[in-house]
């Protein structure tokens, strides 16, 4: 494993706010639905089964913070994931729980 160096309280803080970005179930559902390619606000309101005021505040919070960029075509606004890490630690974190709670399962099933 590679060596890490201790990070700035600055940094610190940084990766913090970012991770707060993430940590709404919402933010992660429009994430999740821009894997496959941009999309616009119309296309991520049906995918998330969200309002149309909820999924626009929640893009606008993503979009300050560098994790989604958008285009305007039109009257319509796009959306694509803008930082090529995020599916890489979504990816990271899924197969974690996964690997967690499918250990959690095997000890049910060994107990029952």
């Amino acid at each position: 494993m590679a060596k890490h160096r201790p990070l700035s309280e600055d940094a610190l803080l940084l990766v913090a706010q970012r991770f707060a970005v993430l940590a709404e179930p919402m933010r992660l559902r429009l994430i999740q639905a821009l894997f496959d390619g941009e999309k616009n606000v119309t296309e991520l309101v049906a995918a998330t089964e969200g309002t149309q005021a909820n999924v626009s505040r929640h893009l606008q919070t993503l979009t300050a913070a560098h994790v989604l960029a958008r285009r305007k075509e039109g009257l319509q606004v796009f959306y694509r994931i803008a930082d090529p890490t995020i599916p890489k630690l979504c990816e990271l974190v899924c197969g974690s729980l996964e690997k967690t709670l499918t250990r959690q399962a095997g000890h049910f099933e060994a107990a029952g």
